[in-house]
């Protein structure tokens, strides 16, 4: 597994990755390949102006998941967001990338990671919980999915 940076060449990965319904479920959008150029346009934006991170996962030299990192420099805290390709679900690849984007996010000096997730996605919780980050508590119905308002779980990880 190696996490890297976006290219033109993941569009198609991407849009496709988006058809998913787990995926759009719980990112709340599907995605076109015009849509995918833009949004990996907007993630190299995102590191040029350094308020996030992106990277496409790739695992046997395919693209296998996206993780993100929304980041707080003045605070030094950074928020994470991840998707799977159904495919490669179930073989510990969320957590061992989500492990490597907070090591990463420590060592340039983030105090913080935490990722919220909605409490009817258990995979999600089993992620965070894999890759070290603690539970903190629930928001209640605090985002609105596409069937109704949700509770958060919130889950961090602190720099030691």
């Amino acid at each position: 597994m190696i996490l890297r940076p976006w290219t033109e060449g993941d569009i198609p990965a991407v849009s496709a990755a988006y058809s998913d319904p787990e995926i759009r479920r719980w990112h709340a959008r599907s995605m076109s390949c015009e849509e995918a150029s833009t949004w990996i346009s907007g993630a190299h934006e995102a590191w040029t102006l350094e308020t996030g991170v992106s990277w496409a996962v790739d695992v046997d030299g395919a693209l296998a998941a996206r993780m993100t990192l929304r980041v707080e420099k003045t605070d030094g805290i950074a928020t994470a967001a991840y998707w799977v390709r159904p495919d490669v679900r179930g073989r510990g690849v969320a957590a061992r990338a989500l492990d490597s984007a907070a090591r990463w996010a420590f060592s340039v000096g983030m105090h913080r990671v935490e990722l919220e997730h909605s409490t009817r996605n258990p995979g999600s919780c089993r992620v965070a919980i894999r890759a070290g980050f603690a539970a903190e508590g629930t928001r209640r119905q605090s985002v609105l999915h596409a069937d109704g308002w949700h509770d958060m779980h919130t889950h961090a990880k602190i720099a030691e």
